[in-house]
């Protein structure tokens, strides 16, 4: 079991207050797994049937490196090159997330643990300019982020993504932005620096505009109009912005893809994405144990559609295919994406930013950056 305190005594109907996993299984990579199971929570729950708050807890990352970089060979259907994580886990706590998994290098839970204990990358911002400055770097798109939220709650405070923003908007550092949090907002001041020079993309997530199912599946996300509104001042601001659908859970959001792409459109988005639900590892116990308890009347029902999608599993891990699926289901859900962003007019392609701006930190920015280093 994770470090830290017994969740047994916390989990009450497979909830937590405001947090999305129901469980808190072993690593994959322990030898032996202790899990806190469906059967013990339905012991509690006539003692607490409210749930139990858990509390975050952030710890400091240690990496040396900031600057993450994408083979082409092991993911050649990833979008980008080079990536920024500033946290590792997600306060957002989306059930869904295929990010969880990786908590279990670091011996957690892909449950709770990932989104209760959040690793912070508090030299960010030192590392950055002292990697933009090396003669090797040619100024390349860096998005933010593949792997967690670049303005999940804790950003608010610790503002690591805007330390990184701020040392971008300095150098005229092309960057791309992946979020479902309005708070990126925060951040126009320096985002607009940005777009003067063409430099700048923002790709925010839409997964559902009902709020009761946002809450259940996204607990700690904006809230969808709040989405919706950081899209309309990103685009106001001059930003190209995609409207991600992702991810797509059949028999659940499958049906809202009309509405969302035409709130988007509305709201100033120029193009739009979409995933398909990917469940890797032990991903695949907590969204089924969520759903059941969640949506027992259906859970049986979804299950079945993401075999369909799937080749009879609950995943399948080939490029190109574990974005989108397989099947009639899935070429069914291709075929309205297509349609109605055409309808929508967000089918258009998404121009590559500029990064011929970029200026290289000056050589006193990075005699300054070596009174941090002994």
């Amino acid at each position: 079991m994770s470090d830290g305190p017994d969740y047994r005594d916390a989990l009450i109907h497979g909830l937590v207050r405001g947090r999305g996993a129901g469980l808190n299984p072993g690593s994959r990579f322990e030898d032996v797994r202790l899990h806190v199971l469906g059967e013990h929570l339905d012991e509690r729950a006539d003692a607490e049937p409210d749930g139990t708050r858990v509390g975050t807890t952030i710890r400091d990352d240690s990496t040396r490196q900031v600057i993450s970089e994408v083979d082409p060979r092991v993911s050649p259907d990833i979008g980008f090159r080079y990536s920024i994580n500033p946290y590792r886990g997600c306060e957002h706590g989306c059930i869904y997330c295929y990010a969880r998994p990786g908590h279990e290098y670091f011996g957690l839970s892909s449950g709770l643990d990932f989104e209760t204990k959040i690793f912070a990358k508090r030299r960010a911002a030192e590392l950055l300019r002292r990697e933009l400055a090396a003669p090797g770097w040619k100024g390349e798109m860096i998005v933010m982020s593949g792997v967690t939220d670049p303005y999940q709650p804790v950003e608010r405070d610790l503002r690591i993504t805007r330390s990184c923003l701020e040392v971008m908007a300095e150098c005229r550092q092309a960057v791309g932005f992946i979020t479902k949090n309005r708070l990126i907002t925060r951040d126009l001041d320096l985002i607009s620096r940005l777009a003067h020079h063409n430099a700048v993309r923002a790709a925010v997530s839409v997964t559902t505009l009902d709020n009761t199912l946002a809450s259940a599946m996204e607990p700690r996300a904006s809230a969808p109009q709040g989405r919706l509104d950081a899209i309309r001042q990103l685009a106001g601001a001059g930003v190209p912005v995609t409207v991600m659908i992702a991810p797509i859970v059949p028999g659940v959001t499958d049906r809202e893809m009309p509405a969302i792409l035409e709130a988007a459109a509305a709201a100033g988005a120029t193009s739009a994405g979409y995933v398909l639900l990917r469940l890797p590892f032990q991903l695949k116990d907590l969204f089924l144990d969520w759903l059941r308890r969640t949506m027992p009347d259906r859970a049986a029902h979804v299950e079945s559609l993401l075999r369909q999608m799937r080749g009879g599993f609950l995943y399948d891990p080939r490029s190109h295919v574990r974005q989108t699926g397989t099947g009639p289901i899935a070429d069914q859900v291709a075929a309205t994406f297509r349609l109605f962003t055409r309808r929508c007019g967000l089918d258009r392609p998404r121009p590559a930013p500029n990064t011929a701006a970029f200026r290289r930190p000056t050589i006193v920015e990075q005699s300054q950056f070596g009174l941090f280093e002994g």
